[in-house]
């Protein structure tokens, strides 16, 4: 695979690739599903988030509903499988914005990865690192770099020993060194947060 291959060239990355083996990206079809999956899976412990898009799913004989199914679904059916106010109101902008702007997974085929931010951060409760990760795990883009992720962040500080105590100068080490895992900084990010649920042992 090119970019295993290219991402070897990272000694620390290679170590990972070592451990856990090729990973691959696929297309998601129905954006607006994930897009909803990824808020109500905000500030949740894996777990919880999957027993709650589980009870989503549910509202809808198990299948991922249609934009016009959500804005049917009334809050409180919403709130009644866990859902906070905020999330029944996000989840429900998500899905207008679906039926009046589009979020067909062909329209955004087209757009570049900015552009995509861009374009779905004008949705109320959904924000940059949402976008990035539809962008990974939806759209299978390769090159995208979650800056703001925490995992990422600590998989970063404890692999090439960086320090976030200036928060600018944090930042601008992670873009110096994801710049060489360019075009293929999705998988590098795959393979921090595999780093960060499996941390060596302490020396």
């Amino acid at each position: 695979m090119e970019h295993t291959l290219h991402l070897c060239k990272d000694k620390k990355i290679k170590k990972l690739v070592e451990q856990n083996g090729i990973f691959t990206l696929k297309k998601q079809k129905n954006v607006c599903t994930y897009l909803c999956a990824s808020i109500m899976s905000q500030q949740l412990s894996t777990k919880v988030a999957d027993v709650i898009y589980q009870r989503f799913l549910n509202l809808y004989e198990g299948k991922g509903p249609s934009p016009e199914q959500i804005i049917a679904t009334a809050p409180e059916t919403l709130r009644s499988i866990g859902l906070s106010n905020a999330k029944v109101s996000y989840v429900q902008n998500v899905a207008r914005f679906a039926l009046e702007q589009g979020m067909d997974h062909r329209k955004l085929h087209k757009m570049e990865n900015e552009e995509v931010i861009e374009y779905l951060t004008q949705i109320k409760g959904v924000g940059r690192w949402t976008v990035e990760m539809l962008l990974m795990f939806a759209l299978a883009r390769p090159d995208v770099f979650a800056l703001d992720d925490l995992g990422i962040q600590n998989a970063m500080i404890g692999l090439y020993k960086l320090d976030r105590t200036d928060k600018k100068q944090f930042k601008e080490e992670m873009l110096r060194i994801s710049k060489k895992w360019s075009p293929y900084r999705t998988y590098a990010c795959m393979y921090l947060w595999r780093w960060k649920d499996n941390p060596p042992p302490l020396k």
